[in-house]
Parts: C-alpha cells; structure tokens; sequence
C-alpha cells in the first residue's frame, strides 16, 4: 500500500473526501515529523511507538577499495509495535 492508496482507504471508512483524507494524512505525518525532530516520542495506543535512536560514529570500509572511512553519527527513526498490532498479524 502506498500513499495513495492510504488516501483512499481513510476516505472511504472515514466517509470524507480525498482531499481531506489527504490533508489528514499529511497532518499526522507533520506532527510525528516534528514530534522526532524535537526527540519526543509518538505513541499510538494499540498500534505503536515512533522514536529516535542515535547511531554512534564508526570506522567502515569502502568496499571497492578497501580503505578505512569515517561514518557520521546519526539519528535514526524507530517503531516499535503495540500488542494489538503484533496480535493482529498473529
């Protein structure tokens, strides 16, 4: 399922128009975004947690070349699943 597809599901079990599904859609999506960018955490009660973890800076290798490089560190996106998600697909 893609966006699009999202769209059109909100839509039709929520009985709105596209457009609202959308701006709805795009509303969720923008508080999580902001939400992690801060490096708060998104819970949505039986369905999952969104957090930020952070990547420690570390040594690599090119691969074609085989020469040691430097890997910024980072902050990643996580989810972790709610029970009645898990039990759901279970």
């Amino acid at each position: 399922m893609n966006k699009t597809d999202l769209i059109e599901h909100i839509s039709k079990h929520a009985d709105i128009s596209k457009a609202a599904a959308g701006r709805a859609l795009e509303a969720v999506m923008s508080g999580v975004r902001t939400t992690l960018k801060k490096g708060g955490t998104v819970t949505l009660v039986g369905f999952g947690t969104f957090a930020v973890s952070k990547r420690a800076a570390r040594t690599g290798r090119n691969p074609r070349t085989g020469a040691a490089i430097k890997i910024k560190a980072a902050k990643l996106p996580k989810f972790r699943p709610g029970k009645a998600l898990k039990d759901a697909l279970n």
